[in-house]
């Protein structure tokens, strides 16, 4: 199985987590947003571990907080337009995440880019991602197959 760098095939990239095959959810464009979700959750990784300037963090964390917004509303007309009937519970999560998101922005506007800034957002954000993609992604992607409404959005 090959595992990638959303958009890098760098084997030495030490920030993050490497993208995996078994994440796929089998919908295409759910799958390369969440690969861009990776690549942008280990930029803001590394920016934080490098000491890079404020600016560098806050603008990866409010790239990233903007591109979950997107990717999120994007799964959201999905689950819409197939009568998704866990809609509620999967878009609860979301809201969950972007406040969780919102948090660890605040936390860096008040004490700025850190290791333990870093910590947080591998343990939190990464996780979090692995285990909603695992679970509530690929349940969505297998309905919108099986009811035979694969869609873009």
């Amino acid at each position: 199985m090959k595992d990638e760098r959303a958009g890098d095939s760098d084997p030495q990239w030490k920030y993050g987590i490497m993208w995996n095959e078994s994440w796929e959810t089998g919908h295409e464009q759910i799958d390369e947003q969440h690969k861009e979700l990776f690549r942008l959750a280990s930029d803001l990784i590394e920016a934080c571990e490098q000491g890079s300037n404020v600016q560098t963090v806050d603008k990866a964390l409010d790239f990233l907080a903007s591109y979950v917004v997107r990717h999120f509303a994007d799964e959201e007309t999905l689950m819409t337009q197939s009568d998704y009937p866990a809609f509620e519970e999967h878009k609860n999560k979301h809201e969950d995440f972007k406040q969780t998101v919102a948090e660890l922005a605040r936390q860096f506007q008040e004490s700025g880019s850190s290791s333990d800034l870093s910590h947080k957002i591998n343990s939190i954000v990464i996780q979090w991602l692995i285990t909603h993609i695992s679970m509530l992604d690929r349940n969505l992607a297998y309905y919108v197959r099986s009811a035979g409404k694969q869609r873009s959005f």
